[in-house]
Order: C-alpha cells, then structure tokens, then sequence
C-alpha cells in the first residue's frame, strides 16, 4: 500500500514549522523612492553557519511536474536556509517533513504544499524537503541560500515510495 500525501494550499501559519512564505500579502510596508514603491521589508532572514556567505541564484526547472506523482527522498541543508522565490509568477509544489531525530525525516508528518504564484518560501536550516517541483516547465526561481566550504546537503532515502496527489486550487 502506498503513503498518500494530499496536497494543501500554502499559507504563513501552516508553513510556520518549516519556515517562511514570501509575500506581500499580510504584510507591513513603507513608501520608499518618492511614493512610487511599496517596500516589504526583511519578510525573511537568511541563516548561515560556518565560514559561509548569502548567496542569489537562479533555477531553472527544466522538467515538470504532473498530479498524482510519487517520491522517495528528502533532503536538507543543515548550515544554512533556503530561498525559493517564481520570477514568472507560477506555482510551485512544497513537500517538507519535520526532524524525527538529528538524521531522520518524521515521515509520518510529511506535508505538500502549493503556492499560489505569488508566494516564494524559505526553508530553515535543516528543514527536510523535496528538490523544486514545478508545474510548468522551464521555470526560473531566484534562489537565496549559504555559498561556502563544508558539507551542507544530507539525503534520505525513504524505505517506500509516497504518493502526492490533491487538488492544484
């Protein structure tokens, strides 16, 4: 029998666990450059450890993802968060578990999310989650994460594979 995930829509509080939503919605701003912008200011903060900078990138998703789909890993980042915000506007898939101990995902707590296109996210250091998932392909995120020395990504293998379906609202 296979693990079944539904998929939900992502929002601040059911994401509070894993880490932050990117957005403007719900937020405070200021007017900066004559009135003429809306500044959403510091809506995240980047973690880094170590001897290690904050670094911009882009991603390019060149494969998508189609409903239902299956998985069989998550991976962290144990020094340092990361940052995944749409520069098209598209949706995208989240899959995240919390620590069941120092090197095990709780698989039993796995949960998918999916934004509404206007949302980026920030995972915490150490957050267990999937590799980017898009609907549409290609698709470019900026990506804001730790660039430095050391080791920075574990990858678990699940014993069996888990299902992810639901509605895309």
């Amino acid at each position: 029998m296979k693990n079944t995930i539904q998929i939900q829509l992502l929002t601040s509080e059911n994401f509070a666990r894993f880490g932050e939503v990117i957005s403007c919605q719900g937020n405070d701003y200021f007017h900066i450059n004559d009135a003429h912008t809306e500044r959403y200011h510091a809506l995240v903060m980047t973690e880094i450890m170590g001897d290690a900078k904050a670094g911009i990138s882009i991603f390019r998703n060149i494969k998508s993802t189609q409903i239902p789909f299956e998985i069989s890993m998550l991976e962290r980042h144990p020094n340092g968060s990361q940052a995944f915000i749409p520069m098209q506007g598209q949706k995208f898939l989240i899959v995240v578990a919390p620590s069941l101990d120092t090197d095990t995902p709780d698989l039993s707590q796995l949960c998918a999310f999916i934004t509404d296109g206007t949302q980026g996210i920030n995972y915490r250091a150490g957050t267990w989650h999937h590799p980017l998932l898009t609907l549409e392909a290609p698709s470019d995120f900026a990506v804001v994460d730790r660039i430095g020395t050391g080791h920075n990504c574990d990858v678990y293998q699940f014993p069996e594979t888990f299902k992810i379906e639901g509605n895309l609202f």
